[in-house]
């Protein structure tokens, strides 16, 4: 009778939990026991939004209002003389389990070494840039800091023709790590970007530390 019971149980059909409508109030979202507030507008795929334990989650958001985007707006074709970065005008965000991930500022000191050039050069915005090595896993991307004041460190592809480059800028907190990822072109002015990420990642998370 209980192995007839447990079968019954194991086989019988279970839908999951119904998706929160996009313009509900944020939801509380907790991935690797670290808990979220997250407009569910703002979350790209539909059956993730919805409260509760995630295993990641991916995120939009307009910039540089920081404002989740329309889900019912039809997306607009760039006018041929703007950028593509400008005509982006998106952030997105990624969340997930830190897991056995190196935190960035380990990899910058002992990993990636190994794969980059010896002499950095200067890059935008003031930053300093590190290009990749050639035959290295990160071949055409370039490791970019601020090297005056620590605490600042992307990762980007370079432009290709008419394809942006892209950033990747990671911040952990606790058990969670946050990508960030944005326009290569936008680090013109990386001090605005770094502090519209601080205020998102805020909103997301007021009581992560700083």
């Amino acid at each position: 009778m209980m192995a007839t019971a447990f079968i019954t149980y194991v086989l019988w059909p279970r839908w999951p939990a119904p998706v929160t409508d996009p313009d509900a109030p944020a939801l509380p979202i907790i991935i690797a026991g670290v808990t979220f507030n997250v407009p569910p507008a703002a979350i790209r795929a539909a059956v993730q939004r919805r409260a509760g334990t995630h295993d990641r989650i991916d995120l939009s958001f307009r910039w540089p209002s920081l404002e989740p985007p329309d889900p019912n707006a039809k997306p607009l074709l760039p006018a041929q003389d703007v950028p593509p970065a400008q005509a982006l005008e998106r952030v997105f965000v990624t969340i997930a389990a830190a897991d056995d991930s190196i935190p960035p500022i380990e990899r910058a000191l002992t990993i990636y070494p190994r794969y980059t050039e010896a002499e950095a050069s200067s890059g935008p915005g003031g930053l300093t840039l590190l290009p990749f090595r050639n035959g290295t896993p990160y071949q055409g991307e370039d490791l970019i800091y601020d090297a005056e004041a620590p605490g600042f460190l992307v990762s980007c592809t370079r432009n290709a023709g008419t394809t942006p480059g892209m950033c990747l800028y990671e911040r952990w907190i606790e058990t969670a790590k946050l990508i960030v990822r944005f326009p290569r072109d936008w680090l013109v002015d990386w001090r605005a970007v770094a502090g519209h990420i601080d205020r998102l990642i805020a909103r997301l998370r007021p009581s992560a530390p700083g």
